[in-house]
């Protein structure tokens, strides 16, 4: 009891005023008005906490944190999840996996330490990469990506690690690339599976120490949370600096010699990257370096934007889809022909949302922010 009041204080759920602010702005909230964060609050601390274990509702949220951005007293409301989510795994309650649960039982096969993988036949002769080094391009779960999603989705995941290689070494960088890296795990810590998350996390620290590696890059906002914030949290101070792509092409754009490239886009902000992270600017900045590209601001954007609709491969459903319609329809009235993201995750939602009739799909293009800066590149 006492660690579960601790929790609690830690998320500063106890200062809940009950306004309803976090309901006002939660997307899934906007569709599905049985869905409550202040109503998810309240049963964990007033009524006993028992039906709220069970509630299937507890495993919709979308720890985006656009509720916390609106709290008058800053609740920590994504936290506060994670921990009854955990409460709840630990008594058998589970939500709904999408895709059959595949990409879960990934992360959970993935933690066996005498795994050996093949993670790395998406290099080609083009691409220079090295087995240990100063700079790491972790990779994340695009190799397991391209095999459920490429099909049916019509692109290539992998293409986003093969132009993330491409960019570092047009900078002149050969990155390392582990041979048995494993999913950074951030599913699993916001599904409250910390234990099996705390396994993911020793076992990529090892890797990463052992190639030498001081700085770390990633094409993900989601590993690059977990690598730079969450593992520090649950497993101490680690050895290595963490950058987004995005920063370190903001940060080198002068150095990359674009070449024009016409484009209307519009540019959706990951909540992993953006609220989690702050990071806004960077992207937009590389964006726009590009000679040719112009960039059109969807109202709902910055710490404002809403997210692509679901989160952890769970409880996707109609809201969820809702949610992704809504956020395409608005990139569409910009007048953007392409959507930009810079999370493999968002894309796969948006891209998911786009399936079905001909008549409910909306026209625009999605793709990420690494494919176009390297179509960009001369040469």
């Amino acid at each position: 009891m006492d660690a579960a009041i601790d929790k609690l204080k830690k998320s500063r759920a106890f200062l809940c005023l009950e306004c309803g602010k976090c309901t006002a702005v939660c997307p899934i909230s906007r569709f599905n008005n049985s869905y409550s964060p202040r109503r998810l609050v309240a049963a964990g601390l007033f009524y006993g906490g028992e039906e709220l274990l069970s509630d299937r509702l507890l495993w919709s949220c979308l720890t985006c944190q656009l509720c916390s951005q609106r709290c008058p007293v800053d609740v920590k409301y994504s936290e506060y999840m994670r921990d009854v989510r955990a409460a709840a795994y630990a008594t058998g309650q589970w939500g709904n996996p999408s895709h059959g649960g595949a990409l879960l039982h990934i992360m959970e096969m993935v933690a066996e330490p005498k795994l050996r993988q093949r993670r790395t036949d998406w290099i080609g002769d083009d691409l220079k990469v090295k087995k240990k080094g100063d700079v790491l391009y972790f990779v994340g779960c695009l190799p397991y990506y391209e095999d459920l999603f490429a099909k049916d989705f019509d692109f290539s995941p992998l293409s986003i690690a093969r132009d993330t290689v491409k960019i570092l070494n047009r900078l002149g960088i050969e990155p390392v690339v582990l041979e048995n890296e494993r999913c950074c795990g951030h599913d699993l810590y916001w599904l409250g599976q910390l234990e099996k998350f705390d396994e993911l996390g020793r076992l990529n620290m090892k890797e990463i120490e052992a190639a030498g590696a001081k700085t770390v890059v990633t094409a993900c906002p989601e590993c690059a949370l977990a690598l730079k914030r969450l593992y520090r949290e649950r497993l101490g101070e680690v050895g290595f600096e963490v950058k987004h792509i995005a920063e370190l092409v903001d940060q080198r754009k002068d150095d990359l010699g674009f070449k024009e490239l016409p484009a209307d886009v519009t540019y959706q902000d990951p909540c992993r990257l953006g609220r989690y992270q702050g990071i806004y600017d960077e992207p937009r900045r590389a964006l726009s370096s590009i000679p040719g590209v112009k960039l059109r601001e969807m109202p709902r954007n910055r710490r404002g934007a809403i997210c692509c609709g679901t989160t952890n491969w769970m409880n996707c459903d109609a809201t969820s889809k809702q949610i992704q319609r809504s956020r395409l329809s608005e990139a569409k009235a910009t007048g953007a022909t392409t959507l930009v993201t810079a999370c493999p995750k968002c894309q796969i939602h948006f891209r998911c949302a786009g399936c079905g009739e001909e008549s409910e799909r909306i026209d625009i293009n999605v793709t990420d922010f690494v494919n176009i800066v390297a179509s960009a590149l001369e040469g």
